[in-house]
């Protein structure tokens, strides 16, 4: 009789896995060098490559069960999100998304708008592609996008890896994808040697992304520390951040009021541009209508409101679909369209609660309180509402709050924003009625420094609105 066949160890397979990976890599390597393979063409394959791999690992980021620790001095889009709990199941059988995880895809996603894509389509201007892709090379492109997508499916979704990490996890080594192709980019420019010498320092480095890459996803922690844009040396990764609900039984409940959320939302709009991929939005744009070329202003603008609708649709997500509950001691927001609480603090006598000076309230009549000194959350005060009564709210709720009224009128302070607002306007309007200055120049600066003055102006009128 044989000897009974062993199973390989883990490390086994993945040290085998890790082989196969490097040697994938280095091949397209042996191809240029010995077989004569197109730069250009070959380019088109890593860029393909490196695009499917961030797109799929945006995509994995959202259901990365995990919680993610913020990035130390970083704002990512729709950051507000970043404090939702709970998520949405897509289909039956697949994992929720989780919306928590929204700002990390898209700062990827970001990073590739601003960053690689400008560059890509800069090389292709300069570099004029002179051989049509080889029907070899149409094919690896193929396969290698039901590869990616297949994996997706039968590894991270069928063998439930995504409950395993976080979206820092996913995106820490798939960032460094870009500045590779952004490395490639630039083969064109160089002669045949130059560019051979260029491509053999980008394959080797493209081959340690993705070895690096490859170990992450098996063994849980990556060969080196790439990827300090989304790790920056701390943890990856912490408890999923969802809260256990009182067993308490439910004795009250007020919902927030949709038509204040969505008009204190116009307010949250500009902050949806205080950050890389909205400021070149808005870079964008203004250099459209400076050129006045319709095609693009009208792509640019398209782009500029998805930016505005991401960010109204993202407050109210955060504020709209939410529910407060009194069960017991304690007090609940509970969000009814993801069916996960929000946060719970415990109702004492003691508790810090004040009334907030919003612009919707004001306008609507509604009213939001803030709980200040929360000690049960990951944050240090918690916002109740609005709500369409605020005082019978406090009444139904049962909560020790004394008042409920706003802040009293202030019209020094409105008619003092007034008369700033107006100052700041009168500077890009004077460029236009004064004759010495043409209209082009006028146009120039006010597409330059609009945006400052703009905000400027924003500020202050927020400021009168909040005082009426």
């Amino acid at each position: 009789m044989g000897s009974p066949r062993t199973r390989p160890d883990a490390t086994t397979v993945v040290a085998a896995g890790l082989l196969a990976v490097i040697g994938a890599n280095l091949l397209p390597l042996v191809g240029v060098l010995a077989w004569g393979w197109d730069l250009t063409s070959l380019l088109i394959v890593y860029w393909v490559e490196a695009l499917a791999t961030v797109l799929l690992a945006a995509l994995k980021a959202l259901f990365a069960e995990r919680g993610s620790p913020s990035v130390p001095g970083g704002i990512e889009p729709l950051h507000e999100l970043r404090a939702k709990r709970g998520g949405w199941q897509p289909r039956d059988g697949w994992p929720p998304i989780y919306p928590r995880n929204v700002p990390f895809a898209l700062s990827i996603l970001g990073f590739w708008v601003v960053t690689v894509c400008p560059l890509t389509v800069l090389y292709l201007s300069w570099v004029s592609p002179t051989a049509a892709l080889s029907p070899s090379l149409g094919l690896s492109i193929v396969a290698l996008l039901v590869a990616q997508a297949s994996s997706f499916v039968s590894e991270y979704v069928g063998d439930e890896r995504y409950r395993d990490v976080s979206a820092r996890e996913v995106l820490r080594t798939p960032g460094l994808l870009g500045l590779v192709i952004v490395t490639l980019g630039w083969l064109g420019t160089a002669g045949r040697a130059g560019g051979l010498v260029v491509l053999a320092g980008a394959v080797l480095a493209k081959t340690g992304v993705s070895a690096s890459r490859f170990y992450a996803d098996r063994v849980g922690r990556p060969i080196l520390h790439l990827g300090e844009r989304f790790g920056g040396g701390a943890a990856f990764s912490e408890p999923p951040p969802e809260l256990d609900v009182p067993e308490a039984a439910v004795i009250a409940r007020v919902a927030a009021d949709r038509r204040s959320v969505l008009l204190g939302s116009v307010g949250a709009i500009g902050f949806g541009f205080v950050h890389r991929l909205g400021l070149c939005t808005l870079a964008a744009f203004g250099f459209a209508l400076l050129v006045r070329d319709p095609p693009l202003i009208a792509v640019t603008g398209l782009a500029v409101l998805a930016v505005v609708a991401a960010r109204v649709l993202s407050y109210y997500l955060r504020y709209g679909t939410v529910e407060y509950r009194r069960r017991g001691d304690a007090l609940v927001a509970y969000d009814r369209l993801l069916d996960a609480p929000q946060w719970i603090v415990s109702v004492e006598p003691t508790m810090d609660v004040s009334v907030r000076n919003a612009i919707a309230d004001r306008l609507l009549g509604t009213g939001t309180l803030v709980v200040s000194g929360v000690d049960s959350v990951d944050r240090d005060e918690v916002r109740l509402g609005p709500v369409r009564d605020v005082d019978r709210a406090v009444e139904r709720l049962d909560l020790p709050v004394a008042r409920t009224d706003r802040p009293d009128r202030d019209p020094a302070a409105i008619a003092a924003c007034a008369g700033l607002s107006l100052l700041f306007l009168a500077v890009p309007a004077g460029l236009f009625l004064t004759p010495r200055v043409e209209t082009s120049t006028a146009v120039g600066v006010s597409v330059a420094f609009g945006p400052f003055f703009l905000l400027l102006v924003g500020v202050l009128v927020w400021a009168a609105l909040s005082r009426i």
